[in-house]
C-alpha cells in the first residue's frame, strides 16, 4: 500500500526506541482520523499498529473489520499479539457501547484474542470498581471448568477475572484460591518489583490487603 505524504512523515517519526508515552503524544496530535489508521496498520509492524489502534474510529469498528485485525494480529509473536488486542480493547472496545456489546458476545468465539478480549473485560469490569454484572457464579464456574484447556492468553485473562472475583467478592475468594492451587498457574513466576504475580492465592491476598478487603 502506498502511504500518504502525511502517513510517511509520522512513520519516519517511529523506531526502535519509540515509547507508549510517545505514541500517545503523535495520536493526540492527529486526533480521530480512521483512514490514516488504516495506513498505519498496512505497515504490518508493531508500533505504527499500536499508533493506528490510537486513532481509530471506534464508531466503525464492526464485527468484520475486528476480525481482519485479528487475522492481521496472527503475523505478530504471542507477546504482540495480545498487546494489540488489549490496546484494541482499552482505547477502543470499551468506549462504545456497539462494540462492548461485540466484546460481550466474544465467550465463545473460535478466536483465541476475542475469547480473551471477553474474559479481559469481564475482569476490567470488577478491577475498575464498577458494580459487576450478575454473572460472577456463571463465569467462575466456566472458569474452574475451563481453564486448564484453554490457548495461554486466554487462560491469562480468565485467570485475571478469577483474580478480581477473589479480591472483590468475599463469597467467591475460597473458591478464587483453589483454582490456583489445583491448576498451579503461574505459581513461581517471577515478576518485576511491585508488580503483583499472576499465581491467584498470591494475587487475591496481595491486592486485598492492598484495599483492605
Amino acid at each position: 500500500m502506498k502511504h500518504s505524504p502525511q502517513a510517511e512523515n509520522i512513520l519516519a517519526q517511529i523506531n526502535a526506541k519509540t515509547k507508549l508515552g510517545d505514541l500517545r503524544k503523535i495520536a493526540k496530535q492527529i486526533k480521530k482520523n480512521h483512514e490514516l489508521a488504516m495506513e498505519f496498520w498496512s505497515t504490518g509492524q508493531f508500533l505504527p499498529r499500536q499508533l493506528a489502534i490510537l486513532i481509530m474510529d471506534k464508531k466503525l469498528l464492526s464485527q468484520e473489520l475486528i476480525d481482519q485485525l485479528d487475522q492481521d494480529m496472527q503475523a505478530h509473536p504471542l507477546n504482540e499479539r495480545t498487546q494489540l488486542i488489549d490496546w484494541l480493547m482499552a482505547n477502543q472496545l470499551s468506549k462504545d457501547k456497539k462494540t462492548i456489546t461485540l466484546m460481550e458476545s466474544w465467550q465463545d468465539s473460535s478466536s483465541a484474542l476475542q475469547r480473551r478480549i471477553f474474559w479481559y473485560y469481564q475482569a476490567r469490569l470488577r478491577w475498575m470498581g464498577q458494580t459487576p454484572p450478575p454473572n460472577t457464579e456463571e463465569l467462575l464456574a466456566i472458569i474452574e471448568k475451563q481453564l486448564e484447556k484453554e490457548e495461554p492468553e486466554v487462560q491469562w485473562a480468565m485467570n485475571f477475572t478469577a483474580g478480581w472475583i477473589g479480591v472483590y467478592d468475599k463469597k467467591y475468594r475460597a473458591r478464587c484460591i483453589e483454582v490456583g492451587n489445583r491448576t498451579g498457574l503461574y505459581k513461581g513466576q517471577m515478576v518485576s518489583k511491585g508488580c503483583t504475580p499472576d499465581y491467584l492465592p498470591e494475587f487475591i491476598v496481595i491486592e486485598s490487603n492492598k484495599r483492605n478487603l
